[in-house]
C-alpha cells in the first residue's frame, strides 16, 4: 500500500490549502483514514479522522470549524481542506490508513498501519 500527499504550500493567515491523499495497491473504500502533524521540535499530533464510509468524522480542537476531513472512495483518494489557517497550523502533514476493517474512527497513530511521505504546510503571520 503507498499513500501520496499532497497539496501543502504557503499560505497566508486566514488563507486556505486542500491536501489531498490518494492510495493506491489496496482496497480503499473499506478502511479509516485519518490525518496527523508534525511541527519542528513537537511531537506528531492528531488532526482529524473519519470511518470507512466518510459519514463519521472526528476533529481535534484545535482544528475543529476550520478544518474539514472527507474522503471519495471511488477516487481513491481522501482531502483534508484548511481553511481560516493560523501560523500555528504549519507543519507537515501526514495521512494515515489502517489495514483492518471497522465501523469507527481513530485518533491515535498507532492504530493506523500505513502511512504517507507527509506535506509541508506553511502559514505566514
Amino acid at each position: 500500500v503507498q499513500l501520496q500527499a499532497s497539496g501543502g504550500g504557503v499560505a497566508q493567515a486566514g488563507g486556505s490549502l486542500r491536501l489531498s491523499c490518494a492510495a493506491s495497491g489496496r482496497t480503499f473504500g473499506w478502511y479509516a483514514m485519518g490525518w496527523f502533524r508534525q511541527a519542528p521540535g513537537k511531537e506528531r499530533e492528531f488532526v482529524a479522522s473519519l470511518n470507512w464510509g466518510g459519514a463519521s468524522t472526528f476533529y481535534a480542537d484545535s482544528v475543529k470549524g476550520r478544518f474539514t476531513i472527507s474522503r471519495h472512495n471511488a477516487k481513491n483518494t481522501m482531502y483534508l481542506q484548511l481553511n481560516s489557517l493560523k501560523p500555528e497550523d504549519s507543519a507537515v502533514y501526514y495521512c494515515a490508513m489502517r489495514s483492518t476493517y471497522s465501523s469507527g474512527f481513530y485518533y491515535n497513530a498507532g492504530a493506523y498501519d500505513y502511512w504517507g511521505q507527509g506535506t509541508q504546510v506553511t502559514v505566514s503571520s
